[in-house]
């Protein structure tokens, strides 16, 4: 992101996805984040938080959704390809979504009614909703689809794709998965270790990790284990510039076999050192592991 253009997110989709979430996150990095903003009044807000002349103006997050006062799906993309052309401005269309069951679930929790059905049951508007402004995802620059994303996790995600300053590439994040609990929703590009020997059925490893060193050397006498994480390499290696230069910002690799806690876990340790030691700045989850924490590192 050129230091001259001003950073402009603007986030929208479906109600219930995260929008709140999604801006008080932005805001946490550096934006100055306002909801519910007409479209009209877009550029009139941008010219009134330019600040002074020769100064940098703020980066901007901007919230719109249905339930935004004249909202317009086909207006707001419009709009978006009107503002990719000034010279100004680095404008991103973020686009939140979630499976139905998962609005279904955030709207009866919370209690509220649903912005397109007010006397109608919400799986109502959730269908009326997503025929309504799905299409703005192919739009969009960054889809973020949030179901099974905890707080902290979504926050991640955002942070890869909208931190502020220069990055040096293509940010990563490496993440251990049970294939049992289903793929992970952000993975870009997903890696099946569950050909390798499975520490599971030996009685004195099942209870470890793929970080303990017991475990890491029972898969390291798989007969196939270097020759795949050589090939993970030659694979992933070549991509990433390629990624750097399509401006891509925030890359998840996805590292599954079928617990999540002893294969998978091993092959993303491994693989997320490598990736630091190119130079890159990774980030390391284990998903469904029972110690699942995030670990940074660059």
């Amino acid at each position: 992101m050129s230091e001259t253009r001003r950073p402009f997110v603007l986030v929208t989709g479906l109600s219930g996805a995260g929008r709140v979430t999604a801006l008080h996150a932005l805001e946490d990095l550096g934006y100055v984040a306002v909801d519910n903003i007409p479209l009209p009044l877009v550029s009139d807000l941008m010219r009134s938080t330019a600040g002074n002349p020769g100064e940098m103006a703020a980066p901007l997050a901007f919230g719109i959704d249905t339930r935004t006062y004249g909202f317009d799906a086909s207006e707001l993309v419009r709009r978006m390809q009107e503002l990719r052309q000034r010279l100004d401005l680095a404008p991103r269309l973020l686009f939140l979504t979630a499976d139905t069951e998962t609005l279904q679930r955030r709207y009866t929790e919370s209690r509220r009614p649903h912005p397109m059905a007010a006397d109608r049951p919400v799986m109502d508007g959730i269908v009326d909703e997503r025929d309504r402004v799905g299409f703005v995802a192919d739009s969009a620059d960054v889809v973020i689809d949030t179901t099974g994303l905890s707080p902290h996790q979504f926050k991640q995600i955002l942070s890869g794709h909208f931190a502020l300053g220069q990055a040096l590439g293509t940010r990563l994040a490496v993440v251990s998965f049970s294939f049992r609990r289903g793929l992970p929703r952000e993975a870009d590009l997903v890696f099946d270790t569950r050909f390798l020997k499975n520490p599971h059925y030996v009685p004195g490893l099942k209870p470890l990790t793929g970080r303990d060193a017991a475990v890491i050397a029972f898969i390291e006498t798989d007969p196939d284990y270097r020759a795949f994480i050589g090939r993970l390499e030659a694979l992933i290696g070549p991509l990433l510039p390629r990624f750097d230069a399509e401006g891509k910002s925030y890359l998840t690799i996805a590292v599954g076999c079928t617990g999540g806690r002893h294969r998978s876990v091993a092959v993303a340790e491994t693989l997320a050192d490598w990736l630091r030691k190119t130079g890159r700045s990774v980030t390391l989850t284990h998903r469904d592991a029972e110690f699942g924490r995030t670990r940074q590192g660059g």
